[in-house]
């Protein structure tokens, strides 16, 4: 399977309702799949999207959120467990394809482009928030002319970087400048941009900027929300068929019996965000 041992990390709590939802299903993949057992995989996760992955704040050796939650479902049920490897978002995929970790599970939106470097089985619709200052003084509205002349924060290697570069040439064509990005590793530092008046919005998914204005009400709001032709997706590598597979079967077994509804529930996603696994590939 070319699958990397762990030799660390940090392990999070197993959600003890994935073995006991799907015991005789996930026992015959199991047997089906009996390279998996007893392992230890790597997880690389880029730990800064709180609901989603993120340091434990009660336990800084821990991380939690949906993601952590899903992955080490599927993990029990195929008999394997995870450990994590935090790096930033634009090097999950690199990560994976370097042999350093065996499976990204984090808040990664599925696409062709991205699908040369891994492949993608899809778990969640992608829902968008666009994140301004109070009062949304540029009057901003969703990634359209509105944007011309604002800065926009966003994160190295995300999908919504190429979407408003694409938006140069019709700013310019309406006898307006072209919108501003200001690249960063995290969300966090994307908020704090708004935050410092240094960018005008930070559009992502719209959980992320949901916890924005509950955590800075005063400060932040959501000018609106905006559906992207995309998947949140768990990548895994090319080509290794019997391991995609058999993600793709635990997935599709936790969805079956309601655990991944009852994870989205737990971690306030909308019930609506779900997606039964389909495949993203290159070809």
């Amino acid at each position: 399977m070319g699958l990397a041992l762990a030799t660390g990390g940090i392990a999070a709590s197993l959600p003890q309702k994935a073995q006991a939802a799907t015991p005789a299903a996930c026992a015959a993949l199991q047997a089906k799949y009996p390279e998996l057992k007893g392992k230890t995989l790597v997880n690389a996760i880029n730990p800064h999207t709180p609901g989603y992955e993120t340091i434990d704040p009660k336990d800084p050796t821990k991380y939690i959120g949906f993601d952590i939650d899903l992955g080490e479902a599927i993990g029990d049920c195929l008999g394997f467990k995870l450990t994590y490897k935090a790096v930033t978002f634009a090097a999950l995929l690199t990560t994976l394809q370097a042999g350093q970790a065996d499976i990204v599970i984090s808040d990664i939106y599925a696409t062709k482009d991205r699908a040369k470097a891994a492949d993608f089985i899809t778990y969640l619709k992608v829902f968008d928030g666009v994140l301004v200052a109070k009062g949304n003084p540029k009057k901003i509205d969703g990634i359209n002319l509105s944007l011309c002349g604002a800065v926009a924060a966003e994160n190295t290697g995300y999908v919504e970087v190429p979407l408003i570069q694409a938006l140069e040439a019709e700013c310019k064509k309406a006898g307006k400048p072209a919108p501003e990005i200001l690249l960063f590793d995290n969300n966090a530092n994307c908020i704090q941009a708004i935050l410092a008046g240094r960018a005008d919005t930070y559009i992502n998914d719209v959980n992320t900027v949901d916890g924005a204005v509950k955590a800075y009400p005063d400060k932040l709001e959501k000018a609106t929300a905006v559906t992207l032709p995309y998947s949140v997706g768990i990548a895994v590598p090319r080509n290794n068929v019997p391991f995609r597979d058999a993600v793709m079967a635990a997935l599709t077994e936790i969805q079956k019996t309601g655990l991944q509804a009852e994870l989205m529930k737990k971690w306030n996603l909308p019930a609506e965000q779900l997606e039964s696994p389909t495949l993203v590939l290159a070809d």
